[in-house]
C-alpha cells in the first residue's frame, strides 16, 4: 500500500516539475488545479490579462496528454456556444 502512495506521488511531482518549466512562480496555482483535477473538479482561472493562465492549461493539459480547448468569452456568449 505505501508503495502505490509512493508512486502516485512521484508521478505527480514529475507532472508538477513538468509544468513548473513553463511556469515560473506559481506554484500554488500549479497545485491548486493538479488537486483540482485529481478531485474531479471544475477550474475557473482569474487573473489580469498576460499572467499565464492559458499557458498554464496548456502546460498542464500537455502534461496530462491531454486535447486543449479554450473559449474566448464574450457579452454575446450563450450557454449553447460553450456546450
Amino acid at each position: 500500500m505505501v508503495t502505490e502512495g509512493n508512486e502516485f506521488k512521484g508521478i505527480i511531482e514529475k507532472i508538477k516539475d513538468n509544468v513548473q518549466k513553463v511556469i515560473v512562480g506559481k506554484s500554488d496555482a500549479i497545485d491548486l488545479v493538479l488537486i483540482s483535477i485529481l478531485c474531479h473538479g471544475h477550474i475557473l482561472l482569474e487573473d489580469v490579462p498576460g499572467s499565464g493562465k492559458t499557458t498554464l492549461a496548456r502546460a498542464v493539459s500537455s502534461s496530462l496528454d491531454c486535447t486543449f480547448g479554450r473559449i474566448q468569452f464574450t457579452p454575446d456568449l450563450m450557454p449553447s456556444d460553450v456546450l
